[in-house]
C-alpha cells in the first residue's frame, strides 16, 4: 500500500510540474483563442473548422505518472463558433507508463448529436477512442519509445489522417515534455453551460 501511495505521489508531482513550464506562457495572451489559431494553421484540422457543428478546445491538457497516471485540463466548447460553456477533463489510468507531458486537444463534433452527448455531462471517450497527434508551432516526433516534443516557434507539420468515429474527431498537439503512454481512451469530461 505504501508504494501505491508513493507512486501517485509521484505521478501528481509529475503532473504539477507539467503545468508549472506551460501555465507562465499562458498568463500573456488569451489561451484559447490562441489555441484554436494554431490549430487552425495545421493543414489537417482546417476543413473540420470549416464544417464541425462545434468544438471543444482544451489549451494544456497536463499528463502525468509511474505506472498509476492522471491527467487534466480546462476547456471551451464552442457551437457555431460561440462560446456555449466550460468544460474539464480527467483522466485517471493505471499501467505500464511513465513520464509527464503537457499538450493541447482539440474535440470536433460533427452533428448536434455529437455536440449534445458530449454537453451532456456525463461524456468519457471508450477504449475505441483515439486520436490524431498533429505538430502545431512545436518540434515533436512520435516513435517506438514513446513521444517527445520540444517547444518552438516554428515546426513540421506531420501527414496525418483524421476523421469522425461516433460523430467526433479528436486532435493533439504536444507542447512539451516526455510520456512513454499517451493514450485519450477513458478521459471523462464535465460540462457547465455558459
Amino acid at each position: 500500500m505504501k508504494n501505491i501511495l508513493s507512486v501517485l505521489a509521484l505521478s501528481v508531482a509529475l503532473l504539477g510540474l507539467t503545468f508549472s513550464t506551460t501555465a507562465h506562457a499562458d498568463k500573456y495572451a488569451d489561451k484559447y483563442a490562441k489555441t484554436i489559431a494554431d490549430f487552425n494553421k495545421a493543414p489537417e484540422v482546417q476543413s473540420f473548422f470549416n464544417d464541425a457543428y462545434g468544438y471543444a478546445v482544451y489549451p494544456t491538457v497536463g499528463k502525468g505518472g509511474v505506472g498509476i497516471g492522471a491527467a487534466y485540463g480546462s476547456g471551451r466548447v464552442y457551437r457555431g463558433g460561440s462560446h456555449t460553456g466550460d468544460s474539464t477533463l480527467s483522466q485517471l489510468s493505471i499501467g505500464f507508463q511513465l513520464g509527464g507531458q503537457a499538450y493541447s486537444e482539440l474535440i470536433f463534433f460533427k452533428n448536434k448529436a455529437a455536440y449534445d452527448d458530449f454537453t451532456s455531462g456525463t461524456f468519457e471517450f471508450s477504449a475505441q477512442a483515439s486520436a490524431v497527434a498533429i505538430t502545431v508551432g512545436a518540434n515533436a516526433q512520435v516513435g517506438s519509445t514513446g513521444n517527445s516534443a520540444a517547444a518552438g516557434n516554428a515546426g513540421n507539420r506531420t501527414a496525418a489522417k483524421a476523421s469522425y468515429m461516433n460523430g467526433m474527431a479528436i486532435f493533439t498537439a504536444a507542447k512539451g515534455g516526455f510520456m512513454y503512454e499517451a493514450a485519450i481512451a477513458g478521459q471523462a469530461f464535465s460540462f457547465d453551460p455558459k
